[in-house]
């Protein structure tokens, strides 16, 4: 039904309403054309996309697509933001990461930009003790500081504490997060935490320092051991429950209890899903709280950071893309606080252009795109409600998996949370294989001629507990023993690339080998002959109407030639001679992990 304006003006009004079926109908016939037989619902279906944790993005989404209703920011269940301005009066906190005890580059973050601090203390990052040289110079009342210090936590907030005092910051000034989080500590190192001092930590902020948070719920581990949305969102809220009820249980209300908690996710380059990952992480925080009959006190502070999983080492310039899109999805779905990391960042510590870029993402899309002004500026949308409310469920069903487990700890502890994670990275890296999810400068366009981009090294992130997984380590294995046999030999394993016919039958297979094989380190060479390119294995490139006619003799003459192997690039058929084909959808990573096997390539 069409509803007119208020001037009355009804654009719509030549046009009479479409039903859905009729529209199923069109695409059904479009799809007939392509060879696929399916009517109705079956069409719809077709043409939707599959993603983890049983969802599916369908490819149209009408008000027959409801979604329980957002309610306002501010409210509960504070979907659509836990203030009531969101962050209309500023943008977001931009939260910037360091782990060296250079001040340096400190100061000229917060000079340019930067708003907070985030810190790696102890371990291999900042010494405990080096802490206050670290902040020299900056305006503690003013620049909140985020701890992250791992078993180290306590001293570190003690510390910091001190700094507060000594340098004349009264305690209602402080801003912050001590960054206590023992089930996070254990996920990350496989030692089990005590949580006694978070608790004592937690009562000293809440009775002196109301502006100070001591707890993180960190879902980062879980998404970086390979977990998906709902997994994430499954993890952090089983986290929270157990810090509520060690909370509760040292003397704080459920109100303060939740007061003293700060959640921190992951965003993507999947816009979408992270928009819908950060409504529904509300909306599921909301209903812990009135569940624990406090739900005034559901309003979760969000922490973002740009996901490291997504990070790539080769052509590590896109990743300046990949951050953008990621925090974009990030401002949009009510983050409060957002720490893009620099795109060097899977290279070591990030160089002084790097940091820069990092901060003035946030600032492009506050400052010139005006991100900030609109509250949940994707709320309304069919599709994204619609898809909020879907990972709102499959994220609730994951956290009763793990209450069933016996919460979180038991969880960590029996090896069922890892395995569920590993369960789904196992999936996910089928689509990377197969490069049905692509990886642009790696997988896909990759450039064997790029100059390589170095770094210092940075500070070892703690382990032992939870893998650290990252989508281009498969592909990042093959490029690592071309580029050993580069250094050894002085030339990288080559490819002939055997055209068959004009260029409109073959460049578009051509170009598909050719990115194949450089993507795992195989230099595809097209001119000359077989005998002068110093390949021993072959590809033969053309249009299916050539192959019938031609294939046969080709591969004939290319082993004639000497070549040892042929692949025929193209869906398998029936072709004398051919040892292997390749296409899309085929096992990229087998194919050329064997095809360094044959040639000799050590791994």
């Amino acid at each position: 039904m069409t509803v007119l304006p208020d001037d009355g003006l009804e654009l719509a009004g030549e046009f009479s309403d479409v039903p859905h079926e009729q529209w199923q109908r069109l695409v059904a016939g479009v799809l007939r054309k392509s060879g696929k037989d399916v009517e109705g619902a079956e069409a719809e279906e077709a043409l939707s996309t599959a993603l983890e944790d049983g969802l599916r993005t369908r490819p149209l989404y009408t008000a027959r697509d409801s979604a329980p209703e957002p309610g306002l920011p501010g409210f509960a269940p504070f979907v659509r933001g836990g203030r009531a301005e969101g962050n209309t009066l500023g943008g977001w906190d931009v939260r910037q990461r360091h782990t060296v005890t250079d001040g340096g580059p400190v100061l000229t973050d917060l000079e340019n930009g930067v708003t907070s601090l985030w810190l790696g203390v102890g371990g291999s990052g900042i010494p405990v003790p080096e802490l206050g040289r670290v902040l020299d110079g900056v305006h503690l009342d003013l620049a909140p500081v985020v701890l992250d210090a791992g078993p180290d936590t306590e001293p570190a907030a003690r510390e910091l504490l001190r700094l507060y005092e000594e340098r004349g910051v009264a305690p209602d000034r402080a801003r912050g997060n001590l960054g206590a989080d023992p089930l996070g500590q254990e996920a990350r190192s496989g030692q089990r935490g005590d949580f006694a001092p978070a608790a004592g930590l937690a009562l000293l902020c809440a009775e002196e320092y109301p502006g100070l948070r001591a707890l993180t719920v960190d879902a980062l581990p879980y998404h970086e051991a390979g977990g998906s949305a709902a997994q994430e969102l499954g993890c952090s809220l089983a986290t929270a429950v157990a810090y509520l009820r060690e909370l509760t249980g040292a003397g704080l209300s459920v109100e303060q209890a939740c007061a003293q908690l700060e959640f921190r996710y992951a965003a993507t380059a999947d816009q979408f899903l992270t928009i819908a990952k950060l409504r529904a992480a509300r909306r599921l925080w909301a209903r812990v709280a009135e569940a624990c009959g406090a739900p005034r006190a559901g309003a979760q502070l969000q922490h973002v950071v740009t996901s490291p999983v997504m990070m790539t080492r080769r052509d590590p310039w896109v990743n300046m893309l990949r951050s953008t899109i990621a925090t974009l999805a990030a401002g949009a779905g009510g983050a409060d606080a957002v720490t893009v990391l620099p795109f060097d960042h899977a290279l070591g510590l990030p160089d002084a252009f790097a940091r820069r870029i990092a901060r003035n993402t946030s600032t492009i899309l506050i400052e010139e795109s005006h991100l900030a002004r609109v509250i949940d500026p994707a709320g309304g949308s069919w599709y994204v409600e619609r898809l909020t409310d879907e990972l709102a469920h499959a994220g609730w069903e994951f956290f009763q998996r793990i209450e069933r487990l016996g919460g979180q700890a038991a969880a960590l502890r029996s090896g069922d949370l890892e395995r569920d994670l590993a369960e789904t990275w196992q999936a996910r890296a089928g689509l990377l294989a197969k490069r049905r999810e692509p990886i642009t400068g790696v997988s896909e366009f990759p450039f064997l001629a790029e100059k390589p981009v170095v770094r210092a090294s940075a500070p070892e992130p703690r382990s032992g507990g939870l893998p650290r997984v990252r989508r281009d380590e498969a592909y990042e294995a093959l490029r690592a023993r071309s580029d050993a046999h580069l250094a050894a030999t002085g030339s990288r394993p080559r490819v002939f690339l055997a055209a068959l016919g004009p260029a409109a039958a073959h460049t578009a297979r051509l170009t598909f080998a050719s990115n194949l094989f450089q993507a795992g380190g195989i230099e595809p060479v097209t001119d000359g002959t077989f005998e002068e390119s110093g390949a021993a294995e072959a590809v033969l490139c053309s249009s299916d109407a050539l192959y019938a006619e031609q294939a046969e003799a080709a591969v004939r003459d290319l082993k004639a030639a000497g070549a040892r192997h042929v692949f025929l690039a193209g869906r398998p058929g029936e072709y004398p001679g051919v040892d292997a084909y390749v296409f899309a959808g085929c096992d990229a990573v087998a194919v050329l992990s064997a095809t360094l096997d044959r040639m000799g390539v050590v791994s």
